[in-house]
């Protein structure tokens, strides 16, 4: 699912887009894309309406809408893309396919499409308060998330401190939880994790505040790392004018059994809440009073890379070197590299053709 650097990439290039830009006409295929209208509804709702900005709250875009000539009243389209939904500014007439499900036509030619092969994104229209830009009225409660937002500037190292302190559960968990860090997900929690130093299992009220801190700046660096390179182009996410880079920077998502860039060893997998997780066991140690605790989970963790029984070591061997048949290497250690290899480039080319395959029937 896109996060917050995937949505904010999307809010900055639907700015420069559509912004000034009049809805004529809307259509939707599938209902249950639409949370707040039906779709004749939808479509009288927003025609006329003029894009005056585009936003994002957590992992939501806030598409900000004037009023019309029957409704004064500013509006704000939300959409939560969910696992595969994408957003094209197209040319009227353009090619489609039957995964586009909502049609914005504007007045200017061209159409904003919303496009999702698994159809779990979700579109709202609401009333909209001209100071936050928000949905306001009781049929938007809940639509949002309630957490904090990471790059707010009230969330201070100080708050984020106090809030952890208050709280009993796992942090892994917790960073995912919306409605207390707005717009972190899986990627992003593995990743800040893996830069503070703080094993997933850990008990968030017993972060010092020295680790607080470096957890807070953590989650600041690699979000906005991320938002420079576009997001992470791992599964379906593509933004309207192209696709991430923040996966070739990933330190720990999605390399279970790789050397750990930081201190060599393989990097480990588990899940946690139901959600794939993956840590260096060497660089983020959980604290043995916690560990009792986690026993069961932490027999669960997975390690693909070594070959059993080889012993651990700093950083990677010379042996380890890439490239066809390293001098060293076991015929287990080449053949367990190669599959790892296979598999990862298989999955990320598939990933890359479904993108491009959706980009060109929108082009």
């Amino acid at each position: 699912m896109p996060e917050l650097p995937e949505v904010e990439t999307i809010a900055g290039d639907l700015r420069g887009l559509v912004v000034g830009a009049r809805v004529a006409a809307a259509a939707s295929n599938w209902p249950r894309t639409l949370r707040s209208h039906e779709p004749d509804d939808f479509a009288r709702a927003v025609t006329g309406r003029e894009v005056v900005g585009v936003g994002r709250r957590g992992k939501q875009l806030l598409v900000m809408l004037s009023g019309s000539a029957p409704d004064p009243e500013p509006a704000v389209m939300t959409v939560h893309l969910k696992m595969t939904g994408q957003l094209f500014v197209v040319e009227a007439g353009t090619p489609s396919d039957r995964h586009v499900h909502v049609v914005l036509a504007l007045a200017d030619g061209r159409e904003l499409r919303f496009r999702d092969i698994r159809k779990f994104g979700r579109i709202g229209l609401y009333r909209r308060d001209p100071a936050t830009g928000l949905p306001i009225g009781e049929e938007s409660q809940g639509v949002l998330a309630a957490g904090d937002e990471p790059l707010g500037d009230d969330f201070t190292a100080a708050r984020f401190a106090a809030l952890l302190s208050k709280r009993r559960g796992r942090i892994k968990p917790l960073l995912l939880n919306q409605d207390f860090v707005a717009g972190i997900g899986n990627i992003y929690a593995d990743e800040a994790l893996w830069m503070a130093r703080i094993h997933p299992l850990r008990d968030a009220h017993t972060l010092t505040r020295t680790e607080a801190r470096r957890l807070h700046e953590a989650v600041l660096d690699v979000l906005t790392d991320a938002i420079a390179h576009r997001g992470s182009s791992v599964d379906d996410y593509t933004a309207p004018e192209g696709d991430g880079s923040m996966q070739e920077r990933l330190q720990v998502y999605q390399r279970a059994g790789e050397p750990c860039h930081r201190c060599g060893r393989p990097i480990k997998r588990f899940v946690v809440g139901g959600r794939s997780t993956h840590f260096c066991s060497h660089c983020q140690r959980l604290p043995a009073d916690q560990r009792a605790a986690n026993a069961a989970l932490l027999a669960t963790v997975e390690s693909p890379g070594p070959t059993p029984g080889r012993e651990p070591h700093r950083g990677p061997r010379w042996t380890e070197l890439s490239g066809e048949g390293a001098l060293g290497r076991t015929g287990a250690e080449e053949a367990d590299a190669a599959e790892r290899a296979r598999r990862t480039a298989t999955r990320r080319k598939a990933a890359a053709t479904r993108r491009a395959q959706a980009r060109a029937g929108q082009a």
